[in-house]
């Protein structure tokens, strides 16, 4: 492992942000925060129903938001955008690489942005498919390297993702990311607009990395959790987009599930998103078992990620929470 990516909290951050002007719109807008990665069952489409199953007096008793498993940060990104403000943020992924994106483009936007376009414009400048290939498996290469810099491995990381096929992020069983490479005319390998903004709203994020248990130990009646937690297979070729190695089968699940109860127990409030099981198992209960007890609500999503492209579209997914959306 990298010595370079074994992070740990940053406590303080020294880039100042009065160095730059966050650039605008046509419209004259700040550019609102939002995903500068494309992301396997990303929030983004979910977000009303996310909204919608808040509690109704979260603006007033929620002073620490968590998110063990950050993944692309849709909702995070949409709650610090409209207007919500907490004493303390707090998100974790197991993921190294990109846990390592969100520090780059929290301390060092404007140096990312820069090796962002260099790379973009040596990948555009060339006219030939065959050229593009060669230039993306060098990159990869470079990826699974482990000799990039943290800034290299933040670029490397976005660069690969809006590149290779269909915006996957997988790993093999020894931890290399192994997407082949997609067929873009013109990708958007940097967007300076979505970095900056990203930059200023994680201002003041503290970003770890490690198990999801690690964020929880303090939890408390003041804290919010939101559980996207890597989604059960709802068939045998929907597990395609593992992004860790180690992967997240039935006995992580139960154990999240467990925590989730424990954390219930000591009254702190969490919401939770999973794939919906009974979409081709009408009589599957895997996850009324282990929530027994708590709210389930089933939403409409659409997953363009199916490795069968027959699979692809409208599916359920889980919504589970453990309190009532309106005071008692």
């Amino acid at each position: 492992m990298r010595e370079a990516l074994a992070y740990q909290p940053h406590p303080q951050l020294e880039f100042d942000f009065s160095k730059f002007i966050v650039p605008r719109t046509s419209d004259g807008h700040a550019p609102s925060a939002k995903p500068f990665i494309k992301w396997a069952g990303g929030k983004g489409q979910l977000i009303p129903s996310l909204f919608a199953n808040l509690p109704s007096d979260f603006d007033e008793t929620v002073s620490t938001y968590i998110e063990p498993f950050i993944g692309g940060g849709a909702f995070l990104f949409w709650l610090l955008s409209h207007g919500k403000r907490f004493r303390k943020v707090l998100i974790n992924d197991a993921n190294q690489a990109l846990v390592n994106a969100y520090q780059v483009i929290r301390d060092n936007p404007e140096k990312l942005i820069s090796l962002l376009n260099l790379i973009r414009n040596e990948y555009i400048s060339l006219n030939i498919e065959e050229e593009r290939k060669l230039f993306y498996y060098r990159k990869r290469d470079a990826f699974n390297s482990g000799n990039d810099t943290p800034l290299q491995h933040a670029a490397h990381l976005i660069f690969l993702n809006r590149t290779c096929f269909n915006g996957l992020f997988r790993v093999n069983a020894k931890g290399k990311f192994n997407v082949p490479h997609g067929r873009y005319a013109n990708p958007l390998i940097c967007d300076p607009d979505t970095i900056f903004a990203d930059s200023q709203a994680l201002s003041n994020v503290e970003i770890h990395c490690g198990d999801f248990s690690s964020v929880l130990a303090d939890a408390d009646k003041d804290c919010f959790i939101y559980f996207d937690p890597p989604y059960r297979p709802v068939s045998e070729t929907s597990s395609f987009c593992s992004y860790c190695k180690g992967g997240f089968d039935d006995d992580e699940q139960r154990r999240l599930a467990q925590c989730c109860h424990t954390l219930n127990a000591k009254g702190v409030r969490w919401l939770l998103s999973n794939s919906d099981p009974r979409g081709l198992c009408p009589d599957e209960d895997f996850f009324e078992r282990l929530y027994q007890g708590f709210h389930i609500q089933r939403v409409q999503a659409n997953r363009m990620l199916n490795a069968k492209a027959d699979r692809r579209g409208k599916l359920n997914e889980l919504l589970i929470r453990n309190y009532c959306l309106t005071k008692s």
